[in-house]
């Protein structure tokens, strides 16, 4: 589709997105990243749950495939969703949320890739992002825990979160069915001493292919295809 129509598919679908928490006590909890082009025309996405809260890894579906829309930035889940979903589908465990390295409403049309993937997965979502994509807001704390609201034209839309002391904060915000002040707190149960937390950071690893393909102890075979879009 063009670049037009995939903005016009947001603006219709953002009004879609529920701001109000569906999930109270997850057992699963998974993350998802899309890596870097693994080689011309292609991205590998990668999508880890984890059994919470132990954050133990239980299941990862890592895919390869090609990508055919363009790298635009604000349009970014036309080309990176189709492989998320791919790989969700392979899924044999169901998770209860869904971290996705990403925007939410934290967008400037208030409908980012976690927004997307929880509407057409029909599940709670959050995003946590690296960068910030739109608007702005004060410094957040030191102490890990710390945040402060992005605000864009008089909305807030998002949380600077810090996750550890001395780093960047990353950037959460409501994808769907979910709370921004649930989905801060669910990324912070989900630290374990890094920067970003656990799902993602494991799924960003799983998408460089700089992780193991087989959990330890009682975990499923992680397995890794190929997917034509």
């Amino acid at each position: 589709m063009s670049p037009a129509r995939a903005v016009q598919i947001q603006r219709e679908l953002a009004q879609q997105v529920s701001r109000r928490s569906r999930v109270r006590e997850p057992r699963f909890i998974a993350g998802a990243d899309v890596s870097a082009r693994v080689a011309r025309g292609e991205a590998r996405a990668a999508v880890v749950v984890l059994k919470y809260p132990e954050l133990d890894l239980v299941e990862s579906r890592v895919i390869t495939g090609e990508v055919d829309f363009p790298y635009i930035p604000g349009l970014l889940s036309f080309r990176e969703a189709p492989l998320i979903l791919a790989a969700c589908e392979q899924l044999t465990v169901e998770p209860d949320i869904l971290l996705v390295d990403g925007q939410g409403l934290l967008h400037p049309r208030r409908f980012g890739l976690a927004c997307h993937l929880g509407l057409l997965l029909d599940m709670s979502t959050i995003g946590c992002a690296k960068s910030l994509l739109c608007g702005g807001h004060d410094m957040p704390p030191a102490e890990p825990g710390g945040y402060a609201e992005v605000i864009d034209k008089s909305e807030t839309i998002g949380a600077a979160l810090r996750t550890k002391a001395g780093v960047k904060p990353v950037y959460v915000s409501i994808g769907n069915h979910i709370s921004l002040n649930d989905a801060v707190g669910w990324v912070l149960n989900c630290c374990r001493g890094y920067r970003l937390p656990e799902p993602t950071r494991l799924a960003h690893l799983a998408a460089g292919g700089n992780m193991p393909l087989k959990t330890s102890g009682q975990g499923r075979t992680i397995a890794e295809s190929r997917c034509r879009n």
